[in-house]
């Protein structure tokens, strides 16, 4: 037998080391390469036991119906996760402490458990603490079988029966241990470890797993990258805990969309699913205020109305300042040079703050023409006209570039009253091709095909000494 060697592991990102180090080269963190456990390595040319057995092949089209998709009942839910709950599929569920994780699980546990066999399992409460929260959510009669345990192979003795459950909760990962890793909990052979286990016992007795996991102070899930690797579906809850919205989005599934969001309103009695979310959003917003616009983005398959509010106001400091929530602060920095290169606007004595109302994020870039629309406002004072939605994407050279979901953008705003859409000139130009009339959607259409188009629609910018005419 060849002598074990030693490893060392990084518990930020996973990377493996002969020695130990400081400083992980793989992530930059330092201090989180701890030694963890040897393994036996084998002689060249032996096995490690005894010969492989023959797998039996299948075709693909299958001789059974599968079982069709369990429903929570709760709409938003079944929405991020393509429809419903895939039998033996195993679900990741992230998100920031308090953000209402084990809240949303429990309810729909409470939930399911009028038609299926819904096991909770946590390592981080007593089964009295969750009791008492079960009794605020008014689940405390529900027929859902709790468990405070932290051994994956206790776990997996008590799951590895038939009809033992059809959907399991696991509270979290990170407090699960195996006893066939010579490591704390929490580590990254521990998190690998017990969510093999786990979720190859939830695809041989086919119900579906939830694996609660937190997240690190960049906002990304703790453990090892291959823990989202082995997953089915990967979610993140997003939002402000100070703000009462919240927002779960599938950034992975094997089995729907990604990009998929639903969102979720924080009460005293639980989560409340929010099925009108651009008017929640823009329930507060406030008409002829310069700054601020209404964005007509997509989310997913849906398709979502957000005010953007911009605020320019001049600079006392040497380097002005830039502050952005709810979006890329690179690509702000990108929209401001555009518009003072190509429109002429000068920002460089400004601080410019930039916000998404209502706690979203967005990353699309079709958020570009909203934004510099905002800016616009905000400088010159002049507000954007209360009934517009504004759309499109910008360039460097200051053109505006066509998006997707067009039809989809313009439906949403005409469903909610208002009556006119600033949007890429091409986009019409490409409708106008297939043979679509613009007519049907009921809105006014604006064509911007650069940046100066957007500055002509606010009359302050026509008088500014820095605002050039010049053509594109």
């Amino acid at each position: 037998m060849a002598k074990a060697t030693k490893s060392f592991v990084c518990q930020s990102c996973g990377a493996a080391y002969t020695r130990w180090q400081g400083k992980c080269d793989s992530c930059n963190e330092w201090n989180t390469i701890a030694e963890e456990a040897p393994r036996e390595v084998m002689p060249k040319g032996v096995s490690g036991g005894k010969g492989g057995r023959s797998i039996a092949f299948v075709d693909l089209k299958g001789t059974g119906t599968p079982p069709p998709r369990r429903s929570t009942t709760i709409g938003e839910l079944d929405r991020v996760c393509g429809g419903g709950l895939v039998a033996g599929a195993a679900i990741l569920v992230g998100g920031d402490p308090g953000i209402g994780k084990s809240t949303l699980l429990l309810e729909a546990c409470g939930k399911l458990a009028a038609h299926a066999t819904c096991v909770y399992i946590t390592g981080e409460e007593a089964v009295d603490q969750v009791r008492l929260r079960a009794q605020r959510l008014g689940y405390a009669n529900a027929n859902v079988k709790l468990a405070a345990a932290t051994n994956v192979r206790d776990i997996v003795a008590s799951l590895d029966e038939a009809g033992a459950a059809d959907v399991v909760v696991i509270d979290s990962i990170q407090t699960m241990f195996s006893d066939t890793a010579d490591s704390a909990p929490g580590t990254v052979t521990q998190v690998r470890t017990c969510a093999h286990e786990l979720i190859r016992v939830a695809k041989r007795r086919g119900f579906t797993l939830f694996l609660v996991g937190h997240v690190t102070k960049e906002g990304t899930l703790a453990g090892p990258r291959v823990l989202e690797h082995m997953v089915d579906t990967v979610l993140y809850f997003e939002g402000d805990r100070g703000h009462q919205f919240r927002i779960l989005r599938a950034v992975k599934n094997r089995f729907g969309p990604t990009d998929e969001i639903g969102v979720f309103e924080m009460t005293d009695g639980g989560l409340k699913e929010v099925l009108n979310p651009s008017a929640l959003f823009l329930a507060e917003r406030r008409g002829n205020v310069s700054g601020s616009c209404v964005f007509a983005g997509i989310e997913g398959t849906r398709p979502v109305l957000v005010e953007i509010q911009a605020l320019v106001a001049p600079s006392a400091l040497g380097t002005p300042r830039r502050a952005v929530v709810g979006w890329d602060s690179a690509r702000l920095n990108m929209i401001i040079a555009v518009m003072e290169a190509r429109g002429g606007l000068a920002f460089g004595a400004h601080d410019i703050y930039l916000n998404v109302a209502g706690g979203l994020r967005i990353s699309e870039p079709a958020a570009d023409l909203a934004v510099a629309a905002a800016l616009v406002s905000a400088f010159s004072g002049d507000p954007v006209p209360a009934d517009a939605v504004v759309f499109g994407e910008i360039g460097l050279s200051g053109e505006v570039r066509a998006v997707a979901q067009r039809d989809l953008r313009l439906k949403e705003a005409a469903k909610l009253g208002f009556h006119q859409a600033w949007m890429p000139r091409q986009a019409r130009d490409a409708a106008k091709a297939r043979g679509k009339d613009d007519t049907k959607s009921g809105l006014a259409l604006k064509d911007m095909g650069h940046v100066q188009d957007v500055m002509s629609q606010f009359a302050s910018v026509a008088g500014m000494q820095n605002f050039q005419r010049g053509g594109h």
